[in-house]
């Protein structure tokens, strides 16, 4: 299928074919037939990717702030790395989109239903169900896709709260603030529209307003006195787009005393107190369509809110801006000032800075029946006839996130791996990386992998709760897996995977190799500490202390259900280190939370775990996300028998008192992600073994799962 996507390091704006998306429970797959450009937000968007680095640096001057952080504790050369590897993700455009449902898996939609959605610019989208809503008879697919757009001037709107008769501004006459007009109207407002183009003001004045014409010269605070019979206006709502900070500090100045201000656009915003101290009035910025927004149990949990205590939730903003479509209370017709089949998408884009556009609509082809496998592949470069040896390794990724594609896709590269299939359930990070790194082709469904005789290995590097059974039914395909950690987020999972690697696959007695992603143990430091520390028979003593730094709450890692939570998520690469390090099975554990006394923690991103092993070794893991990030992210200490270690951030080890040894050094940072999937690769070519045993696979998975699950019940 055919979908709009930018890249933000050039702002370029381009149609790609891509994968048709994998339906997901609780979402609709939608056939679109209309989607609208949002001439603001999808402008600054361009705008954004053609500025240059100094430009971009400026605008985000906190982004600034996190770069040079990284550079203190990672090192330059790492630090650009990352950040151009984030400026290169594609970023599917547009956010308004009305079309037909193909396959539902969400409550109250069926396929065949016309819906509004907030989906991309392609040519079928897959949506949560709370940020779909049906179109009701009689409301055409022009008027319907400024449903999305209507609803976040609606939302502008109730924040404002205007009564019948009210004397209301709405500031920049763009396409959201004519929608504002008219919905002023109905709800029986007086309505003033202030803009510099006059056609503008001309479509206002035709919906009912009184307008100011800026270009004309035409004093925008006399015309409110007047406007307002001399009271000052009731409210003020800002729908323009500029840097200036005029638009606030002029509507403090024409509203009454208790007055209200909200912002809808994208303005300045050096608040004068004093425009707003002596008149008592109220500031507050919208938020897009409405209650819900960037809640994720909402909007992609499908956890709505009850409306006897949020009667106005996003979904229930887009209805309400359709059924006024419906009531003829809302007219879009002359919003359109020009449209574009999807096949000239890219096209559209060229003209968002001309004089007098408005509403570009982008048109598709009329579609139905369900998605075939056919659709869910898109070949990324010819296939090659090549004579395929049982050995070889043909991989299939499966996630193209930011860690595979910046990490893994280009070490399995790098040594040699053939790169058949990338698996993405969007389909555009899998087109995306695909292409850059030489994959054959990108899917959005990973049950091609599991069918096809081409790949023999796969690497799964997908959110951590699908892990588990992509492990099992990777096993049970009969192939080989490189799996990111962690391995599961259940003990269950465990035995299911144990099994499926002990049990012959699909009939054949050929044995597979099963890795997780613990680089650490392969790091050149940590190589190096342990030919050290296997000169020495008397136990040892470890301390890891490790500044993670904060991630938010509702980030998908800090989720036990998705994540499974940053001690499951992370921690375990310093469990399963301190094992190695060790060489001694793990023979008790023990672990504390901050927050556990009553202060109020309830994250497990904050807590010292104690092993003991079997050999009279043990060790701390201090795993804290309360420090600076300027301090170094991981440091490692090892006593023995009259001798320290010291391991800064993978950059810099020194010896105290050790015979033979004062220090090593990289020029970089080195965690041992090549070295680990150098050794992986190796053993499939060799038919093994494995470079880390299952059975220490096993065992720090199980005994971290423990850990995760102990903390998490002393903090209910």
């Amino acid at each position: 299928m055919k979908q709009i996507l930018q890249n933000l390091s050039n702002g370029e704006t381009s149609l790609v074919d891509v994968p048709s998306p994998k339906n997901l429970p609780g979402h609709v797959l939608i056939a679109s037939r209309r989607t609208l450009v949002s001439a603001g937000t999808e402008r600054m968007l361009v705008d954004f990717g053609k500025a240059g680095w100094l430009a971009k640096a400026r605008q985000q001057p906190d982004k600034v702030r996190m770069v040079l952080n990284k550079v203190k504790t990672d090192g330059l050369a790492p630090t650009i790395e990352a950040v151009r590897s984030k400026l290169d993700q594609p970023l599917p455009m547009g956010y308004c989109n009305v079309g037909t449902v193909l396959e539902s898996n969400a409550d109250g939609f069926a396929a065949g239903d016309v819906v509004v959605s907030n989906g991309h610019h392609a040519e079928i989208v897959r949506v949560p169900r709370n940020l779909v809503a049906r179109v009701p008879e009689g409301v055409s697919d022009d008027s319907a896709v400024f449903a999305v757009l209507g609803a976040i001037g609606l939302q502008g709107i109730r924040l404002l709260q205007p009564t019948l008769g009210e004397n209301v501004v709405v500031t920049g006459l763009g396409l959201i603030g004519l929608l504002c007009v008219q919905l002023l109207r109905a709800g029986g407002c007086r309505v003033l529209g202030i803009d510099p183009d006059p056609a503008r003001c001309e479509l206002a004045a035709g919906f009912g307003a009184e307008v100011v014409n800026l270009s004309a010269g035409q004093d925008p605070l006399a015309a409110a006195e007047r406007f307002s019979r001399g009271h000052g206006v009731d409210g003020v709502l800002i729908t323009a787009s500029t840097k200036s900070n005029d638009p606030v500090h002029q509507a403090a100045t024409m509203c009454r005393k208790r007055g209200r201000i909200v912002l809808v656009g994208v303005v300045g915003l050096n608040l004068s107190r004093d425009d707003f101290f002596k008149k008592e009035l109220s500031f507050q910025v919208s938020a897009s369509y409405g209650p819900g927004r960037y809640d994720p149990e909402y909007e992609e949990n499908g956890h709505d809110y009850p409306i006897g205590f949020v009667r106005w939730t996003e979904q229930r903003n887009f209805e309400a801006v359709l059924d006024m479509m419906a009531s003829g209370a809302l007219d879009v017709g002359p919003l359109i000032t020009s449209r574009f089949p999807i096949d000239r998408g890219a096209e559209a884009y060229l003209g968002l800075n001309r004089p007098g556009t408005l509403g570009i609509v982008i048109e598709y082809p009329e579609r139905s029946g369900s998605v075939d496998a056919a659709e869910r592949s898109v070949e990324l470069r010819p296939g090659r006839d090549v004579v395929i040896t049982p050995a070889e390794p043909r991989v299939a990724f499966l996630g193209a996130g930011n860690y595979g594609s910046r990490v893994l896709m280009p070490a399995f590269r790098k040594h040699g791996a053939m790169l058949e299939t990338v698996v993405s359930s969007s389909g555009v990070s899998g087109v995306h990386h695909g292409r850059k790194s030489g994959f054959r082709k990108a899917v959005s469904d990973e049950g091609l992998v599991w069918a096809d005789e081409r790949v023999n290995t796969v690497v799964i590097a997908t959110r951590h709760n699908l892990h588990a059974q992509q492990v099992e039914q990777a096993l049970q395909a009969g192939k080989h897996v490189f799996v990111e950690k962690p391995l599961a987020l259940a003990t269950e999972d465990l035995e299911r995977i144990r099994t499926a690697l002990q049990q012959p696959a699909a009939g054949s007695g050929e044995s597979r190799i099963l890795m997780v992603g613990f680089n650490r143990r392969f790091a050149p430091h940590i190589r190096r500490m342990k030919e050290l520390l296997t000169s020495r028979s008397a136990p040892a003593g470890f301390i890891m202390t490790v500044n993670a730094g904060e991630i938010p709450a509702e980030h998908w890692t800090q989720d036990r259900r998705v994540g499974g939570g940053r001690i499951v998520g992370e921690a375990c690469h310093f469990i399963d280190l301190m094992r190695y390090l060790a060489g001694s099975p793990i023979a008790a554990w023990q672990a504390v939370r901050i927050g556990d006394a009553g202060t109020g923690g309830v994250r497990d991103d904050k807590a010292c775990i104690t092993l003991s092993f079997k050999d009279g070794s043990f060790g701390t893991v201090h795993y804290l996300a309360n420090g600076d990030k300027s301090f170094p992210k991981e440091r490692i200490e090892v006593f023995c028998d009259g001798g320290i270690l010291q391991l800064d951030n993978f950059r810099r080890m020194t010896g105290f008192g050790w015979p033979g040894f004062g220090s090593m050094k990289l020029r970089g940072q080195d965690k041992g992600q090549d070295a680990a999937v150098a050794a992986f690769l190796d053993a499939v070519r060799r038919g093994g073994p494995a470079p880390i045993p299952f059975e220490e696979i096993e065992e720090v998975s199980r005994i971290t799962i423990a850990i995760a699950d102990s903390l998490a019940t002393t903090a209910e």
